[in-house]
């Protein structure tokens, strides 16, 4: 059976950075705190945590003081920051250059929007850790819509600036993009702001053509993960005998009923070595 990796997939430099300054500070501390799973991977969490990484939630951060905590790439909200100044914490801030330039725009545009009595709007999960930090710029005003399905949400007689979560699928974006210009008033400003992380969005070309390589894609991702949804849904779109998966154990044999090729593919939130895990299972198996 053939067995091949897609060369393009694997971890995007947020989440690089994210888990090389991790494993910077703990090769000079025995643990260190991390705010949230540092990357929607939980394999990758796992391996972390041997080192001695703890992941703690948001309450739990706000019971802490004199330590050291993890900002992951999603980023975080201003009250985080506060809180830490407050209580000499010492913040390790791994925030993802792409979401930290998204939150500076958000913040800027709410502001010079207030006095217009303008409205700003976020396409994204509502929860996600990037969502939050993204409302925390606007003091949690901003209207955060999951479909086009929520776009009665907005006033149609206020101005509007619509922004999107990084790693949303562009083609959805754009659709309500052109469903909140044509549901707004004559005369209403509309600012839309495409913020999809091309680092996402940039790997849909090559993953069209890959998922059609072979009788069965394997999707490798964490169940948390807005990218690899996405991604996978490309996979699935070109390819129907795809499955997504985030361990070996999920793996069921009956998939390789007259497969003769798999593809092994993944978000940018999943590690290579996790992929090659997968390929040493099929060719244990299978070869």
């Amino acid at each position: 059976m053939i067995v091949e990796i897609d060369k393009k997939s694997g971890f995007c430099f947020g989440v690089i950075n994210a888990i090389r300054a991790a494993e910077n500070e703990l090769n000079d501390s025995e643990y260190l705190y991390c705010l949230g799973d540092i990357v929607h991977n939980g394999k990758e969490v796992e391996r972390l945590e041997t080192k001695g990484l703890k992941t703690i939630s948001k309450e739990e951060y706000f019971t802490l003081k004199d330590c050291k905590v993890l900002i992951r790439a999603h980023g975080e909200p201003p009250a985080t920051y506060e809180y830490a100044k407050q209580n000499n914490i010492e913040l390790i801030d791994a925030t993802c250059p792409v979401v930290l330039t998204l939150q500076e725009k958000v913040k800027r545009s709410y502001e010079s929007k207030a006095s217009l009595q303008g409205q700003l709007v976020i396409y994204g999960k509502k929860g996600h850790a990037e969502i939050e930090g993204l409302n925390g710029q606007t003091d949690y005003n901003a209207i955060v819509i999951e479909s086009k399905d929520e776009i009665e949400k907005i006033d149609t007689t206020r101005p509007v600036s619509f922004y999107s979560q990084t790693t949303k699928r562009i083609e959805d974006f754009n659709e309500i993009a052109g469903l909140i210009h044509a549901k707004m008033q004559p005369g209403v400003p509309v600012e839309i702001k495409d913020t999809i992380c091309r680092q996402v969005s940039n790997r849909v070309p090559n993953l069209k053509v890959f998922s059609k390589n072979y009788d069965m894609i394997l999707f490798v991702a964490g169940r948390k993960s807005s990218n690899g949804q996405y991604l996978f849904s490309i996979c699935k779109e070109e390819n129907p005998n795809s499955f997504i998966i985030s361990r070996t154990d999920e793996i069921k044999k009956e998939w390789f009923a007259g497969v003769n090729s798999v593809g092994i593919c993944g978000a940018t939130s999943t590690p290579n070595w996790l992929m090659e895990e997968v390929a040493d299972w099929v060719n244990t198996n299978f070869n």
